[in-house]
């Protein structure tokens, strides 16, 4: 880089922090909250496992079946999700074990944004069922 850009690069560094000071508002330069949200609960297996759990608490088995993951992709989305704190799992260990998982909070809050959509879809993706 030639100093006449370094130059060019720190004008426009003081010029964006003399809006600031001045009380102007400046755009982000990307949305954080949209990009971090989605980073978290963004991959197909993580939406359907959490709008799954939205019916209650499921053992590994039922995710499985219900949303027609294998084995090793659900026990990873499982792990992710708990880690991110969306899951809780439950572990009992009476015979037969089984491990439950079921919603946090956090999970439970997404609630109306799954209704969100599946209202959007019924609106705007009704054609391709036609």
């Amino acid at each position: 880089m030639s100093s006449q850009d370094l130059s060019a690069a720190e004008s426009a560094e003081t010029a964006d922090s003399g809006a600031e000071a001045a009380g102007e508002v400046t755009a982000p330069e990307t949305p954080c909250p949209v990009i971090d949200s989605i980073e978290q609960i963004g991959s197909q297996w993580r939406l359907v496992v959490l709008h799954e759990l939205l019916n209650g608490e499921a053992r590994f088995n039922e995710l499985k079946r219900e949303t027609d993951a294998n084995a090793r992709t659900l026990s990873r989305v499982l792990d992710d999700l708990q880690e991110t704190g969306f899951v809780d799992r439950r572990l009992e260990e009476d015979a037969p074990v089984a491990t439950y998982y079921s919603l946090t909070a956090k999970g439970e809050s997404l609630a109306p944004v799954f209704e969100e959509i599946d209202e959007w879809a019924q609106e705007w993706l009704a054609e391709c069922d036609a």
